[in-house]
C-alpha cells in the first residue's frame, strides 16, 4: 500500500528537527492517549470479566444451580424420592437435599453474629469441591452426628473462636412454654474452618450434618429444599424444564440461579458496559490528539508539499505519506496498549499487593468486594475489538488531515513563503 519514497518521507517528518519539537510532543502525548486508553479498557474488560466469573462460581458453587421447594413451603418429607428422581435427569450432575435456617450465633469469647445454618448429608458436604478443596483447620472426618458444625475462617475470626472450641446457634423459632415462647438455643463443636474467598459467605455460613439440622429446626425426617447442579449452566431455562417433567407427580416450585441473582448480575452487566463507553473516550480524546498533530504538521510540511508536488509526487503519494504518519502513532500506541494491558492482567493481585504495602491501605477490600483477591480474565474477543477500536479509530482521526495535505495547491503554497 506505501512504498519506499512514502515510507521514507513519512518517517522524516515523524523524527523532529531543531524547531520542529511542538509538533512531536504532540505527537507523543497521542500515542501516549492512545497506549493508555487501550491498555486501561482491556484492564478494567478483565477485571469486570474476573469478578463475574468468580462470584457466579463462588455463588453458584455454594448454593446450587437449582432450586427445589415445597408449592405450599413447607419442608419436604418426599425428598430422598424427589433427589433421586431429579439426579436420574441428563445434564443433573449433583442434587443435594439441604435444610436450610437463619439463626443468631454466640460464642464463649463473647461473639455474636446472624448467620445461615445448612444441614447437609456428610457424603454431600464431603463432595462438594469448594468446600472440600478450601478446608484451612481441621477435617471433614468427624462430620457426623449431631454435635459438629464446619464454619468459615471470617466468621470464626469474628466469633474469636477456633477448631475445637464450641458456637451456640440460636433460632428465632423458638418453643412454646408456660412462661411463653424461649428461643432454641444449642451449641455445637468446630470441626474445621473453610475459605472459599467469597466474604459473605465465609462469615456468615454454618454448615451441620443433616441429622443435626432436622433435630434442631424440628423439621422430623424432611428438607426445606433441594439444591441441584447442572452440568451447564447457561443451559439451566431448558433443565428447569426437564425437571419438572421429571417431577410431574410431585407439586414442587423450582427457583434457578437466573431469577434467584438476575438483579446482582443485570447490574455487573450494566456497570461493565458503562465502563466500557466511558473508558472508549480515552481513546477517542488521543485520537483526536492526532487530528491536531497532523492538522499542525501539514501546515508546517506546506513548503515541503509544495515542493514534492512540483518534483512530481502525486496527491495520491501525498495522501498516503500524512496517513502513513497518523496511522504509524496510532498502531504504535495500540501495540503499546496491548502488550500494557495484557501484562497488567497478568500480574494484577501482585500489582494490587505491592501498591497495598507501598501506600498502607486496603486497595480491595473483601467486605466492600465479597472476594479476597483481585480478579482478572482476558477475553481474546474482547481484546481483539479493543485492538480494532484503537486502530480503526487512529486511522479515521488521519483521513481529514491527509485529505487536507493532498488538496494543497504548491503554487499557493511557494506563493505564501
Amino acid at each position: 500500500m506505501f512504498n519506499a519514497f512514502e515510507r521514507a518521507v513519512a518517517f522524516r517528518y515523524l523524527r523532529a528537527r531543531k524547531g520542529e519539537r511542538f509538533v512531536s510532543v504532540i505527537a507523543i502525548f497521542s500515542l501516549v492517549g492512545i497506549a493508555l486508553g487501550v491498555a486501561t479498557l482491556i484492564i478494567v474488560m478483565s477485571v469486570m470479566n474476573g469478578f463475574r466469573q468468580e462470584l457466579l462460581g463462588r455463588i453458584l458453587g455454594l448454593n446450587g444451580h437449582l432450586g427445589v421447594f415445597s408449592v405450599d413451603g413447607r419442608p419436604l418429607s418426599d425428598y430422598d424420592e424427589i433427589t433421586a428422581a431429579i439426579r436420574r435427569v441428563p445434564g443433573v450432575t449433583a442434587a443435594n437435599p439441604i435444610i436450610e435456617g437463619q439463626v443468631l450465633l454466640t460464642s464463649e469469647a463473647g461473639g455474636a453474629a446472624g448467620g445461615l445454618a445448612r444441614g447437609i448429608k456428610p457424603e454431600d458436604l464431603r463432595a462438594k469441591g469448594i468446600i472440600a478443596n478450601n478446608i484451612r483447620r481441621g477435617s471433614l472426618e468427624e462430620f457426623a452426628g449431631d454435635d459438629v458444625v464446619v464454619i468459615g475462617t471470617g466468621l470464626a475470626n469474628r466469633m474469636r473462636i477456633t477448631v475445637g472450641d464450641r458456637l451456640s446457634l440460636v433460632s428465632p423459632q423458638g418453643r412454646a412454654t408456660v412462661f411463653g415462647t424461649v428461643p432454641r438455643v444449642r451449641a455445637y463443636r468446630v470441626i474445621a474452618t473453610f475459605n472459599v474467598g467469597m466474604n459473605e459467605y465465609d462469615s456468615s455460613f454454618v454448615f451441620m450434618p443433616m441429622e443435626a439440622a432436622q433435630l434442631y429446626f424440628q423439621t422430623g425426617n424432611a428438607a426445606t429444599q433441594i439444591e441441584v447442579f447442572a452440568q451447564d449452566p447457561t443451559r439451566i431455562r431448558a433443565l428447569n424444564f426437564e425437571i419438572r417433567r421429571a417431577l410431574g407427580q410431585h407439586p414442587v416450585r423450582i427457583v434457578d440461579w437466573q431469577d434467584a441473582n438476575s438483579s446482582f448480575f443485570n447490574a455487573v452487566q450494566v456497570e461493565r458496559n458503562v465502563m466500557f463507553l466511558i473508558l472508549t473516550l480515552i481513546i477517542i480524546v488521543a485520537a483526536f490528539n492526532i487530528i491536531s498533530s497532523l492538522i499542525m504538521l501539514v501546515k508546517d510540511k506546506g513548503r515541503d508539499i509544495a515542493i514534492l508536488r512540483t518534483m512530481g509526487a502525486t496527491r495520491g503519494n501525498v495522501l498516503r505519506i500524512f496517513l502513513l504518519c497518523g496511522a504509524s502513532i496510532g498502531f504504535a500506541g495500540t501495540l503499546i496498549g496491548f502488550a500494557l494491558g495484557l501484562a497488567f492482567c497478568m500480574n494484577i493481585e501482585h500489582i494490587r499487593q505491592g501498591l497495598q504495602a507501598l501506600t498502607g491501605t486496603e486497595l480491595f477490600s473483601p467486605e466492600v468486594y465479597f472476594l479476597s483477591q483481585l480478579p482478572a480474565v482476558v477475553d481474546p474477543n474482547e481484546v481483539m475489538q479493543v485492538v480494532g477500536m484503537g486502530l480503526g479509530l487512529s486511522l479515521l482521526a488521519t483521513i481529514y488531515p491527509s485529505w487536507r495535505a493532498a488538496r494543497l495547491d504548491p503554487v499557493e503554497a511557494l506563493r505564501n513563503e
